[in-house]
């Protein structure tokens, strides 16, 4: 086969592009060897997803790579199953079919003491945050530790202060949930994620309900935690500005599929009209105004038919 191949590598944490032109032919040793490259550098591949729940489909053949050390925005509409698709990748639920590679472990296979392993070394940051409300700012931060090592109270007390520091609230250990404003408590929330210093956390709507002051404070953590640790970050999020604002690479999810994925400055420029309805929040479109109904028309004729 002749010719020549263009691809696009991801290196480093920020995603930097390198472009490679090679040939098919006697080079084709080189051209295997970047898809080698491109391959390991993603932490989490997910291929030809279908999930459906009872009889709605939620995924209709989804693709999505991961890249390691980068943050990666899932966004959507609600009720795509942006969530939904954290729970298959975390393993508390099963797609219908397709493969699930966390790490190179295929997630929907893997049995349960193994799945809990690879669950330690995944950081997790719920939608509402929820902290233990019987224990104060320290005991959530310390639980995981508690529960999942043998290390002495000495050095838990240490790690514990160490990943408060991280998120400015070392001064509010001994505070009580219900103490807590809204983004005082996704803080405390990230801490614990990230306790057991894991590979990677997933942020289920991290800037929901928030001020803009705190939305701020969590676009700043979220990108400088995951550069200064090596995490890998997912959000999934319908937040367009702070994703953007922190996102190495963003996919777009609507029925079940994927209708747009590339960077913050690529999506802005492309032509498909379901990626320029959702990002500049356009009442009508791909996705109507109106839900399905017959013609306006039609229900009017048949409300003057009854007696």
């Amino acid at each position: 086969m002749s010719g020549s191949c263009k691809m696009e590598l991801a290196t480093g944490r920020r995603m930097r592009g390198i472009v490679i032109i090679t040939s098919l032919g006697h080079n084709a040793a080189i051209f295997f060897a970047a898809v080698t490259i491109m391959n390991e550098s993603s932490l989490i591949q997910i291929r030809d997803l279908h999930f459906a729940h009872k009889q709605r489909v939620v995924f209709d053949g989804v693709d999505i790579d991961i890249q390691r050390g980068g943050i990666t925005g899932i966004m959507g509409p609600s009720g795509t199953g942006k969530t939904t698709l954290l729970r298959l990748i975390g393993g508390q639920l099963k797609p219908t079919r397709g493969s699930i590679l966390v790490d190179d472990e295929n997630v929907p296979r893997l049995p349960r003491a193994a799945l809990y392993r690879l669950r330690q070394r995944m950081g997790m940051l719920f939608q509402n945050g929820a902290l233990l409300t019987d224990m104060n700012v320290y005991d959530n931060i310390a639980y995981p530790l508690r529960e999942h090592t043998r290390l002495s109270e000495t050095l838990i007390r240490t790690l514990v202060l160490m990943k408060l520091e991280a998120v400015g609230l070392r001064g509010a250990r001994d505070l009580m949930p219900s103490e807590l404003s809204g983004g005082m408590g996704r803080r405390v929330a990230l801490a614990r994620a990230i306790a057991l210093d894991p590979m990677m956390v997933m942020y289920d709507e991290p800037f929901t309900g928030q001020d803009p002051i705190s939305k701020g404070v969590l676009v700043r953590l979220i990108r400088s935690l995951n550069d200064a640790l090596g995490l890998t970050s997912i959000i999934v999020s319908h937040d367009i500005e702070e994703t953007c604002a922190i996102a190495d690479y963003i996919y777009l999810l609507s029925g079940g599929k994927v209708v747009a994925h590339g960077t913050a400055q690529a999506l802005g420029r492309s032509e498909s009209a379901w990626a320029q309805q959702f990002l500049h929040g356009e009442a009508d479109g791909p996705v109507p105004f109106h839900y399905p109904a017959n013609t306006f028309t039609d229900d009017v004729m048949q409300s003057g038919n009854v007696s």
